[in-house]
């Protein structure tokens, strides 16, 4: 079987917590994101963007989803509070690919939505085929306004994915995948 279809068979999210270092290089980096951005793209409106998330600044965007999750749940425990503070700092990197749709004559805003969810599965296959572990999740903070905006997010900004990358602590077992003739049919 060709290699590049035998991956994406066996293609498998690795949860945060199983997430470490080392990750991945700017140069390494570079590519996945060059990657990522090889999806359709009607109009070429680049109707998507990054916005790495590293180092020290995974702690920083924890206190800024504990100031408001906390301002959400006052009576919220120590360790949901811990749990929101660790949310991005588990895999050594995380990629924000924000969603920024335009108004366009000929060009639905489907179109760019689904352009940046192509976006988002590239660049877990790019994380793959460098040989990271990867997970695709959104979750509350892609749709809190707080965090947008901590975020540097305009207003026809949305958060398409987090993409969390690192290398695998630990080898996920598969799931039960969809039976294809029960999802296939034909006109």
């Amino acid at each position: 079987m060709n290699e590049s279809l035998s991956r994406l068979l066996s293609r498998r999210s690795v949860p945060p917590r199983w997430l470490g270092e080392p990750g991945p290089s700017a140069d390494e980096i570079e590519t996945m994101l060059t990657a990522a951005a090889r999806v359709p793209d009607h109009g070429k409106l680049v109707p998507w963007r990054f916005i790495l998330i590293d180092g020290e600044a995974r702690q920083r965007l924890g206190e800024v989803l504990v100031k408001a999750f906390l301002a959400d749940n006052p009576h919220a425990d120590a360790e949901k509070v811990a749990a929101e503070r660790e949310r991005f700092s588990k895999a050594p990197l995380v990629v924000a690919v924000v969603s920024r749709t335009v108004p366009h004559v000929k060009i639905p805003e489907w179109e760019q939505v689904l352009s940046a969810g192509a976006v988002c599965m590239n660049l877990l296959n790019a994380a793959t085929a460098l040989g990271y572990g990867a997970s695709w999740l959104s979750g509350w903070a892609c749709f809190d306004r707080r965090v947008l905006d901590a975020l540097g997010l305009a207003p026809n900004e949305r958060i398409a994915g987090f993409i969390h990358i690192g290398t695998a602590k630990e080898k996920p077992t598969d799931r039960d995948r969809p039976n294809l003739a029960a999802i296939v049919t034909r006109f």
